[in-house]
């Protein structure tokens, strides 16, 4: 189709009224979008759990006339919902799982009601801008990893751009995600009676102790870009029973996945050295693939500020202010290094509370966060209008 240019620059207006007619059709659906968000944030589900949600979004992209593929990649809880016929394809992403014992703390319910928001105001306007919409339901990203595997089933494979919003305290357009490993270590000793028969024990609690000293130690030495957490969820039973077994959860966060390889070694040899002190034994397995560093699309960047603006959204592509959770870690990560990407966060006034707070999963469902769902669909479609017809590289 001929290029229609793009709000902002000289020349045919038919840009402008695809802008327009993406809002009003986002405004025109804001209850229901809403009505979806709200679902999701009273049953919240966790990753690869997320059965009602995945069946109330395919339901409703049914509705709309979407053609929707469930169980992609093998994964229960997966789908692919596409529209139109173009010869252009642009990927939408919903995440919608949350957060054990503590619900949709990191909003994701507002980025599924966005992302089907935007899809439906783009399925609108399809004919017009030689377009195929597909909306991806990626389960697990809440340390699963439900997009790797989408990945390399090819459900991203010819998209000329894949997007999402996601909710925090504050607006920022670029996403700064790190690497990040998702561990867990389990330790194996030999339980005894603490009082009556210490000498015949082997101290699985023992050995995390020895592992997170070890841990602390090195933070001396790691540079800011590093980040190690984690928790012990399971160390003995009884104050007079020596633990003879213990399980823990960890992550170890990097800029990139070359410094991840070279960080997660180093913590690797202090979880052994728990073992090693102790006597026990022990085993530590990767629980997902690992998230890769975001790779923002600068271009793309550029377009969602410029038509922020207009929607009050305060977007910081200098990134002169705090950075705060954009440089969290997310399997977009990963998809970002297959396909021109952006991930943008809206703030939904949560403050003090952010994101994997109690407070924050309140936040989610708000007025503000209502808003950051119509918003987001809002600037998702437009940005897909503006880039491709502007007439964008197609690259």
């Amino acid at each position: 189709m001929p290029a229609i240019s793009a709000p902002g620059h000289d020349g045919d207006p038919t840009s402008s009224s695809l802008l327009q007619a993406v809002e009003t059709d986002v405004d025109d659906l804001r209850e229901a979008l809403v009505e979806i968000s709200h679902h999701l944030h009273a049953h919240p589900e966790t990753a690869w759990q997320e059965h009602d949600s995945a069946a109330f979004l395919t339901a409703r992209l049914d509705e709309w006339g979407f053609t929707v593929e469930r169980g992609v990649a093998g994964l229960p809880t997966a789908f692919v919902a596409e529209h139109g016929t173009g010869s252009r394809t642009i990927g939408l992403v919903a995440e919608y799982d949350a957060l054990p014992g503590l619900g949709h703390a990191c909003g994701h319910n507002d980025i599924a009601a966005a992302a089907l928001g935007a899809a439906h105001a783009l399925q609108a306007v399809a004919d017009e801008l030689d377009l195929q919409v597909r909306v991806i339901g990626a389960p697990a990203e809440e340390g699963g990893g439900g997009k790797i595997p989408l990945l390399e089933a090819g459900v991203f494979d010819g998209l000329e751009l894949a997007m999402m919003i996601h909710p925090g305290p504050a607006d920022a357009v670029l996403a700064r995600p790190r690497a990040v490993a998702h561990v867990d270590v389990e330790y194996q000793g030999m339980a005894s009676h603490a009082g009556a028969y210490p000498h015949l024990g082997v101290n699985a609690a023992d050995a995390f102790t020895v592992a997170q000293v070890a841990i602390g130690l090195l933070r001396q030495q790691l540079p800011d870009t590093i980040r190690v957490h984690g928790i012990v969820k399971e160390a003995g039973t009884a104050p007079n029973a020596i633990p003879g077994s213990a399980r823990g959860s960890w992550y170890v966060r990097a800029d990139t996945l070359d410094e991840l390889d070279v960080a997660f070694e180093r913590v690797r040899a202090c979880f052994e050295a728990g073992a090693t002190a102790t006597g026990c034994t022990w085993e530590l397995r990767e629980t997902s693939p690992r998230y890769a560093e975001f790779r923002n699309d600068l271009e793309l960047a550029e377009i969602f500020t410029r038509l922020a603006a207009p929607q009050g959204r305060d977007m910081d592509l200098a990134e002169d202010g705090p950075r705060g959770m954009a440089t969290a870690s997310t399997d977009m990560g990963n998809v970002s290094h297959h396909v021109r990407a952006i991930h943008p966060y809206l703030g939904i006034d949560s403050l003090p509370a952010v994101n994997h707070q109690p407070e924050f999963a309140a936040a989610a469902a708000m007025p503000a966060a209502d808003r950051a769902v119509r918003d987001g669909a809002v600037l998702l479609a437009q940005t897909v209008v503006e880039m491709l017809a502007g007439g964008a590289d197609e690259g």
